[in-house]
C-alpha cells in the first residue's frame, strides 16, 4: 500500500489543545453570538414598547405584558412542580433491588446510564413541561383579565338563575383551570408510572406482584385526582349546556338547552358527578387498603354510566319523547332562545310592522311629489366611481383612492368622500430612499355630492384639486396614516419629503409628534433588526429629528391599542375641526351569552363589496360570537396618528369589564365633541350581523319559528354576479309615518327560496338623532317584486337592450349602480343609476337612471304602477314611472324640514331671491372656469326655480296677488340657450326641490 502521508518515517502531526489566542477568539465569538441572539429577541420587545409609548398607550403594553408574564410564571411553575414532584416521589418510593429478573436486568442498563445525570434529567423534564404549560397559559390573558375584572350583566339565565357574567367571564376561566388540572395530572401520572417502572415499582413480566404497595398508593392518588377533576367537569358541564351549540333541524345552529338537555343530559350530568365523586374516594382509599379492586370496579361503573346515562338515555328520550311531538316539547326552549338571542344582539326592541305593499295614493301628481320628498336618492355609487375619482383627481401616479369610497354627510347633504392616499407602487423610481423618505404621505380629501352628476355623468365635486379647495374650510391635508399606507416611513430628519407637485415641486418636513425617535443608535439598531433593514442603522438620511412611522392603517392602530376590541371592516374619513380623522367603529363581543345563538362574524359581515377585499374585512378577536355591542367609537388622526377611544355604549358590561382591566384607555362619551358626533354613524358590520339574525328572529312565536314559514334571507346583490349578499346602503330617507328624512342604513329581505320582497329594514344612523340605533322592520304582507325581479325586468326592457347594443357598438360596457329601495305611499320605489365605461376609457360615467314603482294593488291595465322605466336622468325617470308629463310642480319642504312651511307669497319671494343668487353665482363661476362651483350653482338654481313654481301655484290656490301664469317681478330669467332645469344639457337635476339629505 502506498504511504498516505504518515508512517514510521513520515512527519507526525501532534494534536493538542488550541492555543490561548484561539481559545480566546472562540470564546469571544461564542459570547458575541449569544449576545446577538439575545439582542434579536430583545429588539421586538423594545420596538413594541417604544411604539406603545409613542401613541400614549404604554399602559396597554405593560398590563398585557405583566399579565402574560404572571400567567407564564405561575402556571409554568405549577406544572413543573407537579411533574417534578411526582417524578421525585416515584424515585423515593423505589423498592430495594434484590434478585434480578430478566426484565430488571435489561432496565438496569438504563438506570446506570441515567444515574450520573438524574438531577439534570429531572430539571430538563420539569423545565420543558413548565415552559410549554407557561406559554399555553400566557395565551389566556384575556380570559384571566375578564374573570378578575368581570362586572354583572344584571340578567339571569332562565335555567339556573345565574348572572350572564358567570357564563361570559367566569366559566371560561374555570374551564381553563380544569383543562390545566387534567394536563398536569395526566403528565404527572405518565411521568410517575415511567419512573416506577424504571426503578422496579411496576413490573410487567417479572414474577410476583405487578406493583409495590408504594407505587400502588402513589398512582392511585393521581388517578383519584383525575377522577375528582372529572367530577368537577361533570358539574361544570351542567352550566355548559346553557351555552352549548348544537344542530337543531328546525332552526339550524342552536345554542342553549333543548328538551333533551333539560330532561336527560342535565340529570345525567348530576348523577355522573355523584358517581365520579364516589369513584375518586375509592381511589384515595387505596392508601389504606392497598388494593385496586374497589377503585377499578368504581371506575368501570363510571364509564358504563357515562355510556348508558350520558349517551343512551338521552338518545331514547329524544327518539321516543321528543320526536313524536317535537314542536310542543321544544316550544318553551325555543322561546328562551328567541328572547336571549334578541337581547344579545340588541334587536329585542325591533318588532315587524305590517306593510301591505299597496299604494295608498292614487293621484299621479301626489305620488310624483311624494317621491321627491321620500329620499335623497344617491346616484353616485361609491363602489363604482372610485376610478372616476382616480382619473379626475389622482393628479399623480403615486396617489390612489380606495376601491370603495365612503358615504358621509356635510352640511346636511349625502356626500361621497375619498382620500388621495399614497400609492407606493406608483413612485416613478423605486429605491429605499424614495420608498421610505421622499414619498411619505397622501394629500387631500376629495368629495362629491351624492345625489347628482354633471352633464357628462361625472360626480359634481364639492372639494377637489391639489391642494383641495371647495366647501371645506382650511384643514391639514397631509395624510400620513391611511387605509393604503402599509409601509413604514422615516420623516422629520435631514431628508426632505415630497409634499406635492402642482406648478412645481413642493417639499416638506414632518412636524408631528407621531412615530418613534431614531436619533439614538440603540433605537436605530433595534429597528434595523426588527425590520430586517440594516440601512436604518447606518444611513446618512437619518439624523436629528428623524422619526419612524409604522402601524399606519387606522384599523391596525385601533386594534393594537385595544386588543380586546373587534374592529369594523370600514374605517371612513371625515374632516373635523381642521383635521382629517379616520372614524373606526369597534365592538365588544363574547361567546358566552346563555341561550343566544351564535354567528360567525367573518361570514355574516361578507357581502358583494367586501368579498375578497381584505381592507374592508372585520378584524375579529373571536370569530364565533353570540353577543355584540358597538360599544366604542375610535378616531385616528390622519396626520399625527393620534388614537382616541370613546365609550359609546354606556351600559355594556363587557366594555365596563375591559375598562376596569385597562383604566384610562377609553374616554367617556361626554368627551365626544359636537363636530365629531355629526359624522358618527351606525356601523355597517353591526347592521349586517343584526340583519342576518333578523332573517329568523323577527319571528317571536315559538310555533311559527319552529315551522320556519316566515323565515327570510338576505338576497344576493342583483347588480353583481359574484353571488354575494346585497350590501346595506346609507341613504337619507323617510320611513312610513316619519315627517322628515333621516340618514339611515337600509337593506331588503326576501322569503326563503323566493325572489319577491319579504321585508325592509332601516336603522336611524345619525348619531345626533334622538332615535339613533332604532331599527324599523317592515314585513311586506302582499306579493311585491323583490330586487332580483326588478333587475330582471329592467334588463328585459327594449330600451335597455338598445342601450346595451349601442354601448357594445361603441366598445363600452354597462355597470349597474346601487339598487336603492325606498318605501313610498304603501308601495316601494326602486332607483338605480346606470354607468357606462368604454374599454379604453379610464373611468365610468353615469348615463341613465332606472326607476321602478311596485304596487301590490295594481288594477288591470293600469300602467302607472308596477312600472319600470329607463331614462336619461332621475327627474325624467320619476315623471315617466308615475305618468306625469313635463316638470310638474311639486310641493317641496322648506329649507329647514324641522320648521313649518312658509306662506305662498313669502316662499315665492325667498325662492326668487335664491334663484337670482344662484344664477349670479353660476355666471361668475363660468367666467372663472370653475366647473365644480358652476355645477353647484346650477343645482341651487334648479332647486330654487322649482320651489318658485310650487310657491306660485300655492299662492294662486290661496288667491294671492299676481296669481297669473307669469313669473313674479324680479324673477331671474335664464339666458337664451340655458337649460331651464338649471343645469348644463343632460345634467341630472332630479333632486331639485328635495330637502337637504339627512334632514
Amino acid at each position: 500500500m502506498p504511504d498516505r502521508g504518515g508512517g514510521p518515517t513520515g512527519p507526525r502531526i501532534r494534536v493538542g489543545r488550541p492555543s490561548r489566542r484561539a481559545r480566546t477568539l472562540l470564546m469571544t465569538l461564542g459570547v458575541l453570538a449569544v449576545l446577538a441572539m439575545l439582542f434579536v429577541m430583545f429588539a421586538g420587545f423594545w420596538t413594541d414598547w417604544l411604539w406603545y409609548r409613542s401613541v400614549n398607550y404604554s399602559s396597554v403594553f405593560t398590563t398585557t405584558l405583566w399579565t402574560k408574564i404572571g400567567l407564564f410564571a405561575v402556571f409554568g411553575l405549577l406544572m413543573a412542580v407537579a411533574v417534578g414532584l411526582n417524578i421525585w416521589l416515584a424515585h423515593r418510593l423505589r423498592p430495594p433491588l434484590s434478585a434480578m429478573s430478566l426484565e430488571q436486568q435489561s432496565l438496569d442498563r438504563y438506570r446506570m446510564g441515567v444515574a450520573p445525570y438524574k438531577k439534570w434529567v429531572l430539571l430538563a423534564i420539569t423545565a420543558l413541561v413548565g415552559l410549554i404549560a407557561g406559554a399555553s397559559a400566557s395565551g389566556q390573558w384575556r380570559t384571566w383579565l375578564m374573570w378578575v375584572n368581570g362586572v354583572s350583566f344584571g340578567q339571569k339565565d332562565p335555567q339556573f338563575g345565574m348572572d350572564v357574567a358567570f357564563y361570559a367571564f367566569d366559566l371560561p376561566w374555570y374551564r381553563f383551570l380544569l383543562g390545566f388540572g387534567f394536563a398536569a395530572t395526566v403528565l404527572s401520572l405518565i411521568a410517575a408510572a415511567l419512573t416506577h417502572y424504571l426503578y422496579g415499582g411496576l413490573r410487567i413480566t417479572s414474577p410476583g406482584a405487578r406493583a409495590t404497595a408504594a407505587a400502588t398508593g402513589h398512582l392511585s392518588v393521581l388517578l383519584g385526582v383525575f377522577v375528582s377533576l372529572k367530577a368537577i367537569a361533570y358539574w361544570l358541564d351542567r352550566y355548559g349546556l346553557a351555552v352549548k351549540s348544537s344542530d337543531f333541524k328546525a332552526t339550524g345552529n342552536w345554542t342553549g338547552l333543548r328538551y333533551v338537555d333539560a330532561n336527560a343530559y342535565l340529570p345525567a350530568k348530576t348523577i355522573l358527578f355523584c358517581i365520579a365523586a364516589i369513584c375518586a374516594v375509592l381511589f384515595f382509599a387505596t392508601l389504606w387498603r392497598r388494593t385496586w379492586q374497589l377503585p377499578v370496579i368504581g371506575f368501570g361503573l363510571m364509564v358504563l354510566s357515562a355510556i348508558l346515562i350520558g349517551g343512551l338515555y338521552p338518545a331514547i328520550v329524544q327518539k321516543f319523547q321528543v320526536q313524536p311531538n317535537e314542536q310542543a316539547k321544544e316550544a318553551p326552549y325555543i322561546e328562551k332562545n328567541i328572547d336571549a338571542t334578541r337581547k344579545a344582539y340588541d334587536i329585542d326592541q325591533t318588532k315587524p310592522e305590517n306593510y301591505s305593499g299597496k299604494s295608498t295614493v292614487k293621484a299621479k301628481d301626489k305620488l310624483r311629489a311624494d317621491a321627491d320628498l321620500a329620499a335623497s336618492y344617491r346616484l353616485v355609487d361609491p363602489n363604482i366611481v372610485s376610478p372616476t375619482f382616480q382619473q379626475l383627481e389622482q393628479r399623480r401616479k403615486y396617489y390612489q383612492f380606495p376601491t370603495t369610497l365612503d358615504v358621509d354627510r356635510y352640511e346636511g347633504k349625502d356626500t361621497v368622500i375619498g382620500l388621495r392616499e399614497l400609492n407606493i407602487r406608483g413612485i416613478p423610481k423605486r429605491n429605499w430612499i424614495n420608498d421610505h423618505f421622499t414619498y411619505t404621505h397622501g394629500y387631500g380629501a376629495i368629495m362629491a355630492t351624492g345625489t347628482a352628476t354633471d352633464a357628462n355623468g361625472s360626480p359634481i365635486f364639492t372639494e377637489s384639486g391639489l391642494p383641495t379647495k371647495g366647501e371645506l374650510k382650511t384643514y391639514e391635508q397631509r395624510i400620513y396614516y391611511g387605509e393604503k399606507t402599509e409601509q413604514y416611513s422615516i420623516v422629520g430628519g435631514p431628508q426632505k419629503e415630497l409634499d406635492y407637485e402642482e406648478n412645481g415641486e413642493k417639499t416638506t418636513s414632518y412636524k408631528g409628534k407621531s412615530g418613534v425617535n431614531l436619533s439614538n443608535a440603540f433605537n436605530r439598531a433595534a429597528y434595523a433588526v426588527a425590520f430586517s433593514e440594516p440601512q436604518i442603522l447606518y444611513s446618512g438620511a437619518i439624523g436629528d429629528g428623524s422619526r419612524i412611522l409604522y402601524n399606519r392603517t387606522p384599523k391596525q392602530r385601533v386594534e393594537a391599542v385595544a386588543p380586546w376590541l373587534t374592529i369594523d371592516g370600514d374605517a371612513y374619513p371625515a374632516v373635523i375641526d381642521g383635521r382629517i380623522q379616520w372614524i373606526v367603529d369597534a365592538y365588544t363581543t363574547t361567546n358566552g351569552y346563555p341561550y343566544a345563538s351564535r354567528t360567525t362574524l367573518g361570514d355574516t359581515t361578507t357581502d358583494s363589496l367586501t368579498a375578497g377585499n381584505q381592507t374592508r374585512a372585520v378584524v375579529a378577536q373571536q370569530n364565533q360570537v353570540n353577543y355584540i355591542r358597538n360599544s366604542v367609537k375610535a378616531t385616528v388622526d390622519a396626520y399625527d396618528g393620534t388614537v382616541k377611544l370613546y365609550q359609546w355604549d354606556t351600559k355594556d358590561p363587557v366594555l365596563k369589564t375591559w375598562m376596569k382591566a385597562f383604566p384610562g384607555t377609553v374616554e367617556p362619551k361626554s368627551a365626544i365633541k359636537a363636530d365629531l358626533r355629526e359624522h358618527l354613524r351606525y356601523p355597517q358590520d353591526m347592521f349586517k350581523v343584526q340583519r342576518e339574525l333578523l332573517t329568523r328572529y323577527h319571528v317571536q312565536d315559538a310555533a311559527q319559528f319552529y315551522s320556519g314559514s316566515d323565515a327570510w334571507q338576505v338576497p344576493d346583490d342583483p347588480t353583481n354576479k359574484n353571488g354575494n349578499a346585497v350590501p346595506p346602503y346609507y341613504l337619507s330617507m323617510k320611513m312610513p309615518g316619519d315627517t322628515r328624512q333621516q340618514f339611515s342604513l337600509t337593506t331588503t329581505f326576501t322569503p326563503n327560496g323566493r325572489p319577491n320582497l319579504g321585508g325592509f329594514m332601516a336603522v336611524d344612523a345619525d348619531a345626533n338623532s334622538k332615535d339613533y340605533g332604532r331599527i324599523r322592520l317592515l314585513r311586506v304582507t302582499q306579493d311585491v317584486p323583490g330586487p332580483a325581479q326588478v333587475q330582471n325586468k329592467l334588463n328585459s326592457l327594449p330600451s335597455v337592450a338598445q342601450f346595451v347594443r349601442d354601448l357594445k357598438g361603441a366598445d363600452s360596457d354597462i355597470q349597474y349602480g346601487n339598487l336603492l329601495t325606498v318605501p313610498l305611499d304603501g308601495g316601494f320605489l326602486y332607483v338605480e343609476p346606470i354607468y357606462a365605461q368604454g374599454r379604453n376609457a379610464a373611468y365610468p360615467l353615469m348615463r341613465k337612471v332606472a326607476v321602478s314603482y311596485v304596487d301590490a294593488d295594481q288594477p288591470e291595465g293600469d300602467t302607472t304602477k308596477d312600472t319600470t322605466v329607463f331614462e336619461d336622468n332621475l327627474a325624467k325617470a320619476l315623471n315617466a314611472v308615475f305618468g306625469v308629463d313635463g316638470e310638474t310642480p311639486t310641493t317641496p319642504p322648506p329649507s329647514d324640514p324641522t320648521k313649518p312651511p312658509a306662506t305662498g307669497e313669502a316662499a315665492l319671494q325667498q325662492a326668487i331671491a335664491d334663484a337670482q343668487k344662484a344664477f349670479t353665482d353660476g355666471e361668475a363661476a363660468m367666467k372663472k372656469g370653475d366647473w365644480t362651483a358652476y355645477g353647484k350653482a346650477q343645482e341651487a338654481l334648479a332647486e330654487a326655480l322649482q320651489r318658485a313654481a310650487a310657491a306660485d301655484a300655492q299662492r294662486k290656490a290661496d288667491g294671492g296677488k299676481n296669481a297669473d301664469d307669469k313669473p313674479a317681478a324680479g324673477a331671474a330669467e335664464p339666458k337664451p340657450g340655458a337649460d331651464t332645469a338649471g343645469a348644463k344639457p343632460g345634467a341630472d337635476t332630479a333632486d331639485a326641490g328635495k330637502p337637504a339629505s339627512g334632514g
